[in-house]
C-alpha cells in the first residue's frame, strides 16, 4: 500500500528539478499524475511511467495551458485529488541598487508573473476539481528565500514570500473544502531554474554555479547538499491523508538554516 494509493495529482512543472522528483515519489506511493511541463523534451522523458502519467506541453503562466492540463488529468485518470506546483525563475541574488531603473518594472513583472501568478492560476483552474473530492489538498514550492534574506535578491525574496502569502490565504478561504499547505526547500543540486530574462540572465541555471555543493554544505548546520529527491517525501506527506489535520503549514527542508544565530 501507498501513501497516495487511489489519488489523483496535477504537477506543475514537473519535468526536472524537485517536480520531477515529486512526480517519481507520487507514482511509486500510487498516484496517477498529470503534469504540466512547458519542456517538449522533458515532458518525453515523463512518458516513461508509462499509463501511470498524463503529459501536457504548455506555459502554466497561461490559463488556457493550465486549463488544459486539467481537463487532460481528468479525462485520463478520473478526478483530481492534489495539486503541486514547481514554476520558479531566479534572481541570482541581484541587489536593487544594481537592478537598472528601466528594467525594473519589466523584471518585476516577469519574476511575479511566474513565480507568484502562475501558482494562482493553476490553483483556480484546478479549484473546480478539487472541490468536488474531500480531502483535496494543493501543495505550493515556497524556499526557503520565503523566510531569510540573502537567499536570492530583492526580486526572488519577495515573489517568496508573496507565495508564503498565498499558502496561508488561500487556506483561510478553502478550509474546509481543500488543505492548501507548502514546501520550503533549501538551496538544492541539480535544479533547473533559469535567470530572469529581463536581467539578461536567461542563460544561467542554478545547477551550473560553480562550487555550488561546497557552498551548500557549508551554509546548512546539517552540512547537507540536498538534492530534489531529499524533498519529494514532504510533498508525498502532504498530499496524502496522513496530513488530513494540517492546512496553512510550510515544512522546512533546508537543512536547518532556521536554526543558525
Amino acid at each position: 500500500m501507498g501513501w497516495l494509493d487511489g489519488r489523483v495529482a496535477l504537477v506543475v512543472g514537473g519535468g526536472g528539478g524537485i517536480g520531477r522528483a515529486v512526480v517519481d515519489a507520487f507514482v511509486a506511493e500510487g498516484a496517477r499524475v498529470g503534469v504540466l511541463e512547458i519542456d517538449p523534451d522533458r515532458a518525453g522523458q515523463l512518458r516513461a511511467h508509462g499509463d501511470r502519467v498524463c503529459v501536457v506541453v504548455g506555459d502554466a503562466t497561461r490559463w488556457e495551458d493550465n486549463v488544459r492540463a486539467v481537463a487532460a488529468t481528468v479525462e485520463a485518470f478520473g478526478g483530481l485529488h492534489v495539486l503541486a506546483t514547481f514554476v520558479g525563475v531566479f534572481d541570482f541574488y541581484t541587489r536593487l541598487e544594481d537592478i537598472p531603473a528601466e528594467r525594473l518594472p519589466e523584471a518585476c513583472e516577469e519574476i511575479f508573473h511566474v513565480n507568484v501568478a502562475s501558482y494562482l492560476l493553476s490553483a483556480k483552474a484546478a479549484l473546480p476539481e478539487l472541490l468536488q473530492r474531500p480531502g483535496s489538498s494543493m501543495v505550493f514550492t515556497v524556499s526557503t528565500s520565503g523566510f531569510y534574506p540573502g537567499r536570492g535578491g530583492v526580486l526572488y525574496v519577495a515573489s517568496k514570500f508573496a507565495v508564503r502569502g498565498l499558502v496561508v490565504q488561500l487556506a483561510h478561504e478553502l478550509a474546509p473544502r481543500v488543505r492548501v499547505n507548502g514546501v520550503a526547500p533549501g538551496g538544492t543540486l541539480g535544479t533547473s531554474m533559469r535567470g530572469l530574462r529581463a536581467l539578461g540572465l536567461s542563460h544561467r541555471r542554478l545547477a551550473d554555479q560553480p562550487g555550488r555543493e561546497e557552498e551548500l554544505r557549508s551554509r546548512t548546520p546539517l552540512r547537507v547538499a540536498l538534492r530534489p529527491e531529499d524533498h519529494a517525501a514532504a510533498y508525498v506527506y502532504l498530499a496524502s491523508d496522513r496530513s488530513r489535520g494540517v492546512t496553512g503549514t510550510i515544512l522546512h527542508s533546508d537543512g536547518g538554516i532556521g536554526v543558525r544565530g
